[in-house]
């Protein structure tokens, strides 16, 4: 536990001087083959707890510190030690011994194990003092920064809260069967089998009880099904394809939009991406489930003069680059990293991406505008602005009981994501 503690502190501690979590833990992994999946189990386990609950966690240190802490690695591993107290199975003596001796590793850090000592054990005694008093802190309270609180309480007034609370939850794990290679009840026969406990959602999809490693699913690699949120499993029946269509999918990486599109209908795809790396995730994912139709092309959604081939597309899905505050409870820290001048840029880029492949779709096509966001500046409000400058293009209904005007807001079985199905007159 000890290391596990010292490695999570390193980590949270990148990022939030600014890192992505996920970019982070990628170099960790590679730098730290030899980690058992246990410590790597750990480590994660406390880098997104940690980040999950930030500021609750933040605000009962500063209560129980009488000054502030120069050395910011005694200060994570400080907040890795109260998320276990707090969260965690872990015996709270074993928790408290661990970090003194983790605080004793570090540099200097023998003048430190009497601060770490008194502090975590000053919570375990004053525990329910302590959270009541940080509660009249609504950052403390919800774990999201102030402006974002705000946002969402003006936006959402009635749901705001559950939207909040919906973020600090563990993401569920949910399936979406390949129906050209096996039936849905088929293969929920296959999870029975494997003694694997399961929902099934309001779209079809299949959310785990228990999440597991992709390895333990039946019949994975050989492309029977797909881990995809049941948010994003909408994508591809709202777009309408059937066979023979052009369709181009637009900032296409991971890849599991593009599979769907192609498990759907026998279409010609064009998968875009301007990451090759990203876009080399999507062709593995594409082998995965046995599709070799599909075209796949590095380049910028905003710029088609580099990469288009002249031919319109009869359907184009734009699932474009966005503040991914609908998927929080996945990524924890894109609550300490975003701010909130950041909704411009996204919104000025997504704009940008929006004019830019509008010329190339085909008269009569349809376009799909997606985002993982549940903020109104690059949803709703861009789609307005864009009907407003475009006579020759009108918004279709989407039928979802879910969505409100197509926004779908996260709860405790899927993501956030926003929909609008663009027609060209």
């Amino acid at each position: 536990m000890i290391k596990a503690q010292l490695e999570a502190a390193t980590i949270i501690g990148k990022v939030l001087a600014g890192a992505s979590l996920t970019a982070v833990l990628q170099t960790f992994w590679r730098a730290n083959l030899t980690l058992s999946s246990q410590q790597r189990g750990a480590i994660q386990d406390l880098s997104y707890g940690v980040l999950r609950f930030y500021g609750q966690l933040d605000a009962l240190l500063e209560l129980l510190l009488k000054k502030t802490l120069k050395d910011m690695r005694l200060k994570y591993l400080l907040l890795v030690g109260l998320y276990q107290l707090q969260y965690s199975k872990a015996p709270p003596h074993a928790v408290v011994d661990h970090a003194v001796s983790a605080a004793r590793s570090l540099e200097g850090g023998k003048g430190m194990q009497g601060l770490v000592n008194a502090v975590l054990r000053n919570y375990l005694r004053r525990r329910e003092v302590l959270l009541k008093q940080v509660m009249k802190n609504e950052v403390a309270q919800y774990s999201h920064p102030q402006w974002w609180i705000d946002k969402l309480r003006m936006q959402y007034p009635r749901s705001y809260k559950t939207i909040l609370n919906a973020n600090n939850q563990r993401p569920s794990m949910t399936l979406r069967v390949n129906q050209q290679k096996i039936g849905g009840d088929e293969y929920l026969g296959l999870l029975k089998e494997s003694g694997l406990d399961v929902q099934l959602l309001w779209n079809g999809a299949i959310k785990l009880i228990k999440p597991v490693t992709v390895e333990k699913l039946p019949g994975f690699a050989a492309g029977l099904v797909t881990v995809q949120d049941a948010g994003a499993q909408l994508a591809a029946p709202f777009l309408d394809v059937c066979d023979g269509l052009r369709v181009l999918d637009a900032c296409a990486a991971p890849g599991g939009k593009s599979t769907h599109l192609l498990e759907m209908a026998n279409v010609a795809l064009t998968v875009l991406d301007s990451d090759s790396e990203r876009l080399a995730r999507v062709k593995q994912n594409l082998d995965r489930v046995g599709i070799k139709a599909a075209k796949l092309i590095c380049g910028d959604a905003a710029q088609p003069a580099k990469w288009w081939d002249s031919k319109p597309f009869d359907r184009i899905l734009a699932d474009v680059p966005c503040s991914a505050s609908g998927v929080v409870c996945r990524h924890p820290d894109i609550k300490w990293l975003r701010r909130e001048s950041d909704l411009l840029k996204f919104s000025a880029n997504q704009h940008k991406i929006l004019n830019a492949l509008w010329p190339i779709l085909n008269k009569g096509g349809k376009l799909l505008y997606v985002t993982c966001s549940i903020f109104a500046e690059e949803n709703e409000l861009q789609v307005e602005a864009f009907l407003s400058q475009h006579s020759d293009a009108r918004q279709l209904p989407l039928i979802q009981t879910e969505m409100i005007e197509g926004q779908l807001l996260p709860d405790f079985q899927h993501d956030g994501f926003f929909y609008a199905l663009l027609q060209k007159s």
